[in-house]
């Protein structure tokens, strides 16, 4: 299993966000996560990302442990949270090229562009970031899991503020990833485009989780 969690919980003062959430996630697989705003499902994420450490339980990354091995996990483990992440100073290809070299990477200017192609954004390498759309920027975040491949891809709610087109490029990434073995996790309020890649789906509604298996997986997705 690429993700293992043993009896995970998380407080916030005396508020129990969740309490012992257990469960597995083999390779290759993609799992959305449903919830209502406030259910805990960013939280998890984090704490999967090693940004949050939890109240109570355990969990392993390729069997590294959460809070033991964190930096381990974070070589392995990519989030893409709400927030762009981007310097507004810097381009296109040099917000890459930064993000890339703070996970120890350094890729050549083709590999720039190849990536910045596949989202749509090749004719903006020289834009500063901070004239892009919301939209654009989610995109270049997309360019980023292109170029590091991570192993591990968390997504807190990756279809918001993208068009058609960007909900296509960031459904053909999550298939690349399962596809070469790697585990996606997202939270998500929109059943109808995740159900398109994911293999299972788990609701978090008052601290417990549930799961369920999607009847259609879109392997390929152009």
């Amino acid at each position: 299993m690429v993700i293992q969690a043993f009896q995970l919980s998380k407080s916030f003062g005396n508020y129990r966000i969740f309490e012992d959430l257990s469960f597995e996630i083999p390779a290759g697989e993609c799992f959305a996560l449903f919830g209502s705003n406030g259910a805990g499902k960013t939280t998890l994420l984090r704490i999967l990302a090693t940004l949050v450490r939890p109240t109570d339980g355990r969990f392993t990354v390729l069997g590294n442990d959460g809070v033991t091995g964190k930096e381990s996990v974070r070589q392995a483990t990519m989030l893409l949270a709400h927030g762009s992440h981007l310097y507004d100073d810097l381009d296109a290809q040099e917000n890459l090229r930064f993000a890339m070299a703070m996970r120890g990477l350094d890729p050549t200017p083709r590999e720039l562009k190849l990536s910045l192609d596949q989202v749509s954004l090749g004719a903006f390498s020289e834009m500063k970031t901070r004239n892009f759309s919301a939209g654009m920027k989610r995109r270049l975040a997309l360019a980023k899991v292109i170029l590091a491949k991570p192993q591990v891809l968390l997504l807190d709610e990756p279809y918001n503020a993208l068009d058609e087109g960007g909900v296509q490029v960031t459904n053909h990434i999550i298939c690349e990833v399962t596809q070469r073995e790697g585990v996606v996790v997202m939270t998500t309020h929109d059943r109808d485009k995740a159900n398109l890649v994911a293999h299972r789906t788990g609701l978090l509604h008052h601290g417990i989780l549930t799961f369920s298996r999607t009847d259609h997986i879109a392997h390929d997705i152009s």
